[in-house]
């Protein structure tokens, strides 16, 4: 089991600044959609003495590591069983002050191998994020038909190779069904042309990010928590993601920017009432971290961050 002390958040000074206007001397509610090992929730307490926090997360291990981690903030905490599109339930329908996303699959998860996110050590193709509940990874490439292998390849992974992936896929399977990481990986290293593994990173990256995907429902659950995270956003609160592909990436750009826009005509010399925008963006674009960060924590190479700020109520 991996103990809360070696977990690393990421862009942790940069989340904190970014959060401090809508959290500092005030009595405030922040949220972390994706609590993980605690690490950024941990520092949002330490920061903000009269902040309290509802965590959330659908790994009822990382719960019980967080439990341990924020046990000194006492009632200052409340833990929720969910995935992040469950925020409004969470918060009973109240307005919350801070948000924060921390997207894709935790330090927890990679680092446990039996449950088989990492292609670098052979374990079994689980890639669950709610252990021992759903399909695993192993029931995605031994039932799913070709063409909807491809598919998820194609528009998760976004693999060049996906169909010629997903063929060797189907004919290997009947052989042996797969059920380890590694067989999957030297199946990769197979089918994947060597000039491409020269220039485009390890072969199995974009197969086991699109078999995580699909097996967690991640971009369905995104698409319908970044709506519901933003409507129970205060005025004057913020949220923050961090999203580590483009695809997630994508999604957060979009919801940012439709409601940071004006919706009355562009021909008219005054802004209409109750069609200004609703967001301010806080950060120009996506910002990355830089080198000092991603050699203090390699899990940050390929973080976007973006935040906004809520400074109109909907309509």
């Amino acid at each position: 089991m991996v103990e809360p002390a070696r977990h690393v958040p990421v862009l942790l000074g940069r989340v904190l600044d970014l959060l401090a206007p809508a959290l500092a001397d005030r009595d405030a509610v922040f949220v972390d959609c994706t609590l993980g090992l605690g690490g950024h929730s941990e520092a949002v307490l330490q920061a903000h003495p009269r902040v309290r926090l509802i965590g959330l997360d659908r790994d009822p291990q990382a719960i019980e590591l967080s439990r341990r981690r924020l046990a000194p903030f006492g009632d200052r905490v409340e833990f929720v069983q969910t995935t992040y599109d469950g925020i409004a339930d969470a918060v009973g329908g109240a307005k919350v002050d801070g948000i924060l996303m921390d997207l894709g699959v935790s330090s927890l998860q990679l680092d446990a191998e039996e449950r088989g996110f990492a292609y670098s050590k052979d374990s079994p193709l689980d890639m669950r994020m709610s252990a021992g509940t759903g399909m695993t990874a192993a029931d995605v490439l031994n039932t799913y038909p070709v063409n909807e292998l491809t598919r998820i390849l194609r528009d998760y992974g976004e693999e060049r190779f996906a169909r010629k992936i997903a063929g060797a896929v189907v004919r290997e399977r009947e052989r042996e069904p797969f059920t380890t990481s590694g067989r999957l990986v030297e199946l990769l290293y197979d089918v994947v042309p060597a000039a491409t593994r020269r220039t485009g990173g390890h072969p199995a990256k974009r197969t086991f990010q699109a078999l995580r995907i699909e097996v967690n429902e991640e971009l369905e659950s995104l698409r319908q928590a970044l709506p519901a995270a933003l409507s129970v956003l205060a005025v004057g609160g913020r949220i923050v993601v961090e999203a580590y592909q483009s695809l997630e990436d994508r999604m957060v750009k979009r919801a940012f920017t439709a409601l940071a826009t004006s919706t009355s005509p562009q021909d008219l010399p005054v802004e209409l009432p109750g069609h200004g925008p609703q967001l301010r963006l806080v950060t120009r674009g996506a910002e990355q971290a830089n080198e000092q960060e991603i050699a203090d924590n390699p899990r940050a190479a390929s973080v976007r961050l973006r935040a906004a700020e809520r400074i109109r109520e909907a309509t």
